[in-house]
């Protein structure tokens, strides 16, 4: 006996048992169908019903992609590198070449095909390996579905469990798909979710994987492997194990040949010899391609935009599982070309492997939608990695905003009827009359001073903000009596006090704490984005939001358990009056633009108008700028967020370099708008208007005609003491926070110049009630 005996008798052997299993299997598949139509439909009506929804859809599901505001893809979130295709989306000798080597008799059988399936089992055993499909392409349809839908590790056990129980009901199963889905479908549906190896489910990521092209693309050479791969996607994986791939390409072409195709543009005519010989002979073509994007620490651009879009999609009841298995289609509001740009002028600032961290994150006015997010880290990579980073500081809290708070003061004194030009003059330093150091109702009054001596004694509400006065906002806090107008303004506007790591609002009302304009605690720079884009969008807040759609792998928006869509548009609203902040966006523009004595003139692009505010907080451990024209705002920070150690420098340095970096090439592209002018009302206040008067006696006599009482400069208000004081007409401002008289006065000086002059005969200083050395 030779030595190959044994093996074949064994062979034999196994043989002899497997037809007899297979015949009986067989036996049991088709008994339900000889019992007469209405038993076959019977039967695959409850099959159908026990399915899962995926495999009673036409299409598999696929990644969830999110998409920038142009279309272009940001990343995708999948459990399964996959991409459905249509029928008419993969070439014809793709078709042909799956079907002649896994289920030959695909087009005559109706689900389940006894004889192909004793064929297929007679030619693998004699063979010791799988050389052609035995289930049929329906049956394989229905185990690959049920083991990539499972949700649990039981589930998953079920759909492959080598038992004639499970081949049963799978073959039942597709006896019953067979009822209701015409062949192309379960033909294109099983190519989409077939595993193909290398990561690759379904035939576009197939054919995009190992040969860079499309499934509609796919020529014999190619469609040949692919179909090879099915069987054993591991060990016949051309980019890994090149030999073993081509023998089995071979074998499908050989199949191919056999039954008269792999010839013609369908190769559905014969091939020749010839054909076969050098199609065998020639090497496996392969391109690899760049496997897709997956989660956000590989996004292609925005991997903080990206995480926060999906901190956004989990609130909205999205779990991760229904991301990677859900197939949608997420549009968001980047902007590719600001994000860029943003990226660009943090890391030229503060580079990645600083240890520093730079944020900038713009809003778009009047919507609401979040444009970019750039910070000096690369997301959700190693974190051993100094330039990595998975704390999202774009969004988190983490150090304060210092001065930009004081934009909060001035809207809440506006409202309150205290107008931009009204005078407070304080010393060096200022000690508050209302709040305390520690808060609360004891102890030492809160005092503090200015950075610097340039700041004049006496100045009005926007020479004091876009100077950024210590000590004037200190006493406009005295004047409104309690922070929690201010505080309420803030929250109006758009800052959220209730994220991880922050002082509550309530917290900061309750503790009388003066030093709310000053921002000390952690801030969100989304949050300032977002209050500071209500100011330039003349006091409409909307919600932050980087969503516009989510739509379902079928095309219709993805909706919530109330049957309403998850994005239901832009939320916005009027907070407070146009006026008031029309009238701030003209006050911060001084800060920025040339020609007064701001501190944020690194900011400025020229030909644009500009409105913004800096920050510092004690230490200079975080500067901050926010800066908006009518179209964006933008909020910088640069913060240590370990330690107290200076950053270097103020707002006005590197944050404002990096808004003017950043917004520059965007602005550059786009026609300049304007903010609407500022409203006398918060200008002036309730102002009366009297003629023009030159004497002392006669202006007294001009303001006591108007039924007013004249105002008599204080001690310490950097104008000559007891003078009477009014401005020309452009200015307007009191003298005094209690002061009686607020009137325009024109005396014949140059427009906008203060008009200083002797007090009239019997005219005294009204009395200095409090002790502050300001009348009244």
């Amino acid at each position: 006996m030779s030595e190959s005996a044994p093996s074949r008798v064994g062979a034999l052997a196994k043989l002899i048992v497997v037809l007899v299993v297979a015949g009986g299997l067989v036996a049991a598949i088709l008994l339900p169908f000889v019992g007469g139509a209405g038993l076959i439909a019977r039967n695959s009506t409850s099959l159908l019903d026990a399915l899962p929804v995926e495999l009673t859809d036409k299409t598999p599901t696929g990644s969830t992609k999110i998409l920038a505001a142009d279309g272009s893809l940001i990343t995708e979130f999948y459990e399964n590198n996959r991409t459905p295709v249509t029928a008419d989306q993969i070439s014809p000798v793709m078709k042909r070449a799956i079907v002649d080597i896994e289920d030959s008799r695909f087009y005559e059988h109706k689900g389940v095909d006894a004889q192909g399936t004793l064929r297929a089992l007679a030619k693998n055993v004699a063979a010791g390996r799988t050389e052609e499909g035995g289930s049929t392409l329906t049956q394989q349809l229905v185990k690959q579905t049920l083991l990539q839908t499972a949700s649990t590790p039981q589930e998953a056990q079920a759909a492959t469990e080598q038992s004639a129980g499970r081949k049963l009901k799978e073959a039942r199963l597709a006896l019953a798909l067979e009822q209701t889905y015409s062949k192309d479908e379960i033909l294109t549906r099983y190519l989409n979710i077939a595993y193909f190896g290398h990561g690759a489910y379904g035939i576009e990521a197939a054919a995009r994987t190992y040969f860079s092209v499309g499934a509609g693309e796919l020529t014999l050479p190619q469609a040949s492997v692919l179909a090879g791969l099915v069987q054993s996607p591991t060990d016949d994986d051309p980019l890994l194990y090149p030999d073993a791939a081509q023998k089995r390409r071979n074998q499908v072409l050989q199949r191919m040949h056999d039954l008269g195709h792999g010839g013609g543009p369908a190769a559905d005519q014969p091939m020749t010899d010839q054909e076969l010989t050098d199609l065998s002979a020639s090497p496996i073509p392969t391109a690899e391609g760049v496997r897709p994007p997956d989660g956000c620490a590989n996004a292609l651009i925005g991997g903080f935009f990206c995480d926060y879009v999906h901190t956004q999609l989990n609130a909205l009841g999205l779990s991760d599982t229904e991301l990677a298995r859900g197939g949608y289609t997420v549009q968001t509001t980047l902007r590719p070309d600001l994000q860029r740009s943003g990226d660009a002028a943090v890391a030229n600032t503060v580079p990645l492997d600083n240890d520093l961290i730079g944020v900038f994150d713009v809003v778009e006015p009047g919507t609401g939608h979040v444009l970019a997010m750039s910070v000096n880290r690369r997301f959700g990579c190693d974190v051993s990695d100094r330039t990595c980073e998975s704390v999202n500081f774009g969004v988190q809290p983490s150090k304060g905003s210092g001065s930009t708070f004081k934009m909060f003061v001035a809207a809440a004194a506006l409202e309150a009827g205290i107008p931009a030009n009204h005078v407070i003059t304080t010393p060096e330093p200022y000690t508050s009359r209302v709040f305390h150091t520690a808060g609360g109702d004891k102890g030492p009054f809160y005092s503090l001073g200015n950075v610097g001596d340039n700041y004049p004694p006496t100045l009005t509400m926007e020479e004091a903000l876009y100077r950024s006065s210590n000590t004037y906002f200190l006493a406009l806090e005295d004047e409104l009596g309690s922070v929690e107008p201010v505080v309420r303004m803030a929250e109006r506007l758009g800052m959220d006090f209730s994220r991880p790591n922050q002082r509550s609002a309530q917290s900061w009302i309750d503790g009388k704490s003066g030093s709310f304009p000053y921002s000390p605690e952690p801030v969100s720079p989304l949050d300032l984005a977002s209050a500071y884009s209500t100011i330039a969008a003349s006091g409409v807040k909307c919600t932050p939001t980087p969503l516009v759609s989510i739509t379902t792998a079928a095309g219709q928006p993805a909706t919530g358990d109330d049957g309403q869509p998850l994005v239901k548009g832009d939320a916005c609203g009027q907070v407070i009056d146009p006026g008031i902040a029309n009238t701030l966006n003209q006050m911060m523009r001084k800060d920025v633009e040339p020609g007064f004595a701001g501190t944020a003139h690194d900011a400025w692009v020229p030909g644009h108008q500009i409105a913004g505010k800096t920050g510092t907080v004690q230490h200079n451990d975080s500067v901050t700028f926010v800066g908006s024209t009518p179209e964006y705002t933008g909020a910088v920070m640069v913060l240590r967020p370990k330690g107290i150690e200076s950053v270097g420098g103020f707002g006005g340095g590197k944050p404002a370099a990096i808004w003017r970096e950043a917004m520059t090439p965007v602005l550059a592209n786009q026609p300049t708008r304007e903010f609407p002018p500022a409203d006398d009302k918060y200008v002036l206040g309730d102002r009366v208007t009297v003629p023009a008067c030159g004497s002392p006696d006669e202006c007294q006599a001009v303001l006591q005609q108007a039924g007013l009482r004249p105002v008599v400069t204080p001690v310490d208000s950097g104008l000559p003491a007891g003078s009477l004081v009014g401005l020309t007409p452009g200015t307007g401002s009191q003298v005094a926070p209690a002061a009686v008289v607020s009137v325009a006065v024109s005396n014949g000086v140059g427009a906008g110049a203060p008009a200083v002059l002797p007090p009239p005969d019997g005219v005294q200083p009204p009395p200095d009630l409090n002790g502050d050395g300001i009348p009244g």
